[in-house]
């Protein structure tokens, strides 16, 4: 069952894209105190993945930071090279952090995965955005298959 409004962020390490490079860091450590929004996307290097919804992030990261947002996180079930070298592609920089979740454990631990194995892909994200504040989901929107519209960074800026 995906996590519910309400329901604190389960406890996972994970691989984060910095500018300055990757780093490990927990949930505790990332969501404690703050007001995150984190968007989940099929993978990297896909085609609305990377034409739409991380963009869309990276062009209105400010729009989000004047709502209050203090981060903004991209999670992928993919590796901290390929997640880097898509921070490079989209030009990323401090604007979105790119999560690779690479053995889809942050995922599955939410909820929110599906068996991609018909593309070839195995485990993926289903496509997402929730906000939560210190680490407790205030807002969850999670896309019917083959569609992006609730998790848009437009549909988000419109529930902050």
């Amino acid at each position: 069952m995906a996590i519910q409004v309400g329901d604190k962020l389960p406890s996972v390490k994970l691989k984060i894209v910095t500018p300055s490079g990757q780093m490990d860091a927990t949930t505790e450590e990332l969501f404690a105190g703050k007001k995150i929004v984190v968007f989940g996307v099929p993978g990297a290097f896909t085609p609305v993945c990377s034409s739409q919804h991380l963009p869309g992030y990276i062009r209105n990261a400010e729009a989000l930071r004047a709502k209050g947002v203090d981060r903004i996180l991209c999670v992928s079930v993919n590796d901290i090279f390929v997640m880097e070298a898509w921070a490079r592609d989209r030009g990323a920089g401090d604007a979105v952090t790119l999560v690779a979740d690479g053995s889809a454990e942050f995922t599955r631990a939410v909820g929110l995965d599906f068996d991609a194995g018909n593309f070839g892909m195995g485990t993926r994200s289903q496509r997402y955005a929730l906000v939560a504040e210190d680490g407790v989901v205030t807002h969850l929107a999670i896309e019917t298959p083959m569609k992006f519209d609730v998790s848009s960074v437009e549909a988000i800026l419109a529930v902050l």
